[in-house]
């Protein structure tokens, strides 16, 4: 059983209505070795206060004032003020089982070096909570309880932001929380790209709570563009192979955008769709061509930008019988 410092790096930014919710649920940790290194990133509400109010009854608190702007800035405060052998992140409006840092740290513990330790989530919402993110609950946690998170990383984030924990020197080693990307998804390539393996934890230890002005749908960072932008760059830097053509499928928003920043760093690659009205233009000097299986060498890499469901199953079984390296975008 552990027994490590746990740091939990927490961001807050006008958070009041569901901070002392969140606050009461990391003091009602089974596990008691814990900081809490919150930084305030001037919320215009009551915030502050409680968080203040919070820190004078526990040591175990520690709050500061975002000297940048922004969740990321906040983050590096955070870790730089943090002193524990164990990192974890929590989100200012969400909750946690009370078994969270227990679990995270005994399974992080129980592995070592080189892993991160990740829980199942969960959404909750006072209004009906949509079906896209009961989709994307089920579909994030059955990745983590197979510990195939990596597998679709080109599709969405596939380690929840405030649910994993890793080792202080390993998250320095896959570099912290720098970069001009959404933290949570930019860090989930790099903990990958540094041979971080996932430890799941088959157990629910998070609630995300979803809510009209929740970060997620309203910062700029997380715009979908952005997220194009950091799959094409990571794509390039980490999984792009020179050697072997490059097929981008699909010629619509997604498949554009993408198409755009392929050639924006000078990314070779065929366009193909199966759209009659486009087979046959030139878009950004590029002829969109049929699709044609059989003159696809065995051996290329292959960007599926198509988001429709039904296409998607379409286009997975054209492709069972092949050996092609293919990267699902969406």
């Amino acid at each position: 059983m552990s027994t490590s410092l746990v740091s939990i790096l927490m961001p807050v930014k006008n958070a009041e209505p569901y901070l002392v919710e969140c606050l009461d649920s990391i003091l009602n940790q089974d596990y008691t070795n814990w900081e809490l290194i919150v930084v305030n990133d001037h919320s215009s509400d009551d915030s502050m206060h409680i968080l203040n109010r919070y820190a004078e009854v526990d040591q175990r608190i520690k709050v500061f004032s975002n000297n940048g702007n922004g969740i990321v800035a906040a983050l590096k405060l955070a870790f730089h003020n943090s002193k524990g052998a164990l990192i974890t992140r929590m989100d200012a409006d969400d909750k946690m089982s009370p078994q969270k840092i227990q679990l995270l740290a005994d399974h992080l513990k129980s592995k070592g070096r080189e892993h991160v330790a990740v829980g199942c989530v969960k959404y909750f919402s006072e209004d009906v909570l949509g079906d896209g993110y009961k989709k994307y609950e089920a579909w994030l946690n059955d990745l983590t309880k197979s510990e195939s998170n990596y597998t679709e990383i080109y599709k969405e984030c596939v380690i929840p932001s405030p649910c994993w924990m890793t080792y202080r020197d390993d998250l320095i080693d896959a570099g912290g929380f720098d970069g001009p990307y959404p933290e949570d998804y930019d860090l989930c390539f790099r903990f990958r790209n540094h041979g971080l393996k996932v430890i799941g934890v088959n157990e629910i230890l998070h609630y995300w709570r979803d809510y009209e002005n929740r970060t997620s749908r309203t910062d700029d960072h997380y715009a979908d563009n952005s997220f194009l932008d950091l799959k094409v760059y990571h794509f390039i830097q980490s999984d792009h192979d020179g050697n072997n053509k490059l097929i981008l499928w699909g010629a619509g928003k997604k498949g554009k955008r993408i198409a755009k920043l392929l050639i924006e760093n000078r990314v070779d690659f065929l366009w193909i769709c199966d759209n009659p009205n486009k087979i046959g233009k030139e878009i950004y000097g590029f002829v969109l061509e049929e699709i044609d299986i059989s003159k696809i060498n065995n051996d290329s890499q292959v960007i599926i930008s198509v988001a429709q469901r039904g296409e998607q199953e379409k286009i997975k079984k054209q492709l069972e019988n092949s050996d092609f390296n293919v990267f699902y975008f969406c």
